[in-house]
């Protein structure tokens, strides 16, 4: 990918950059062309920590919260974090493969984490996310299809039936449809 002001071997300046260590390389052919809209909160429906960011860098202290017990030895993380107040987090190059996705599938492919891009907004399924989270996430979606091939925008439950529901019913996918540039055909149907 080319170096711009924004964008630096896949780091958005926008983004405060703290590296996650849970990441993979690409496969060769790959196309990075959908983004995958999660939510997220520790302890479930508790924000303003940095429970998340401990998490994606595997430094969660696990005797903290009981809910915590199940989280201890996982090794996840995302491209981007977008907290209650809009703030940028970024975890992973968007070069890279991150670890968001689990087992999936999407537009004919299977496993997403291959090629798309990972964003969790601080949040729970089923509840509303905030005004400055959408803002965050429409600029990050306008920056990232500057260099990237997005053609595809999802939740983790449209990649994950069955087995994940985030972003959720809470997710207004109509306000990211009007708000971004893109055809319907990128969105969930």
């Amino acid at each position: 990918m080319p170096l711009s002001p924004l964008w630096q071997h896949g780091w958005n300046s926008r983004a405060t950059r703290l590296d996650s260590p849970n990441f993979g390389p690409r496969p060769p052919a790959a196309c990075v062309d959908l983004v995958v809209v999660h939510s997220i909160s520790l302890p479930p429906g508790q924000y303003g920590g940095n429970e998340v960011q401990h998490l994606f860098t595997n430094q969660l202290d696990c005797s903290a919260h009981p809910y915590y017990e199940q989280l201890r030895g996982l090794q996840v993380s995302a491209h981007f974090y977008i907290r209650r107040d809009g703030q940028l987090w970024q975890f992973v190059s968007c070069d890279d493969r991150a670890w968001h996705a689990g087992q999936s599938a999407y537009r004919g492919r299977s496993n997403c984490n291959d090629d798309s891009i990972g964003i969790e907004l601080e949040g729970l399924e089923g509840q509303l996310f905030e005004d400055a989270q959408y803002q965050g996430l429409i600029t990050l979606c306008q920056d990232l299809r500057h260099c990237y091939p997005v053609a595809h925008i999802a939740g983790h439950e449209h990649i994950a039936p069955g087995r994940k529901l985030d972003p959720g019913p809470g997710f207004d996918w109509p306000r990211l449809v009007s708000a971004l540039d893109f055809s319907h055909g990128c969105f969930p149907g």
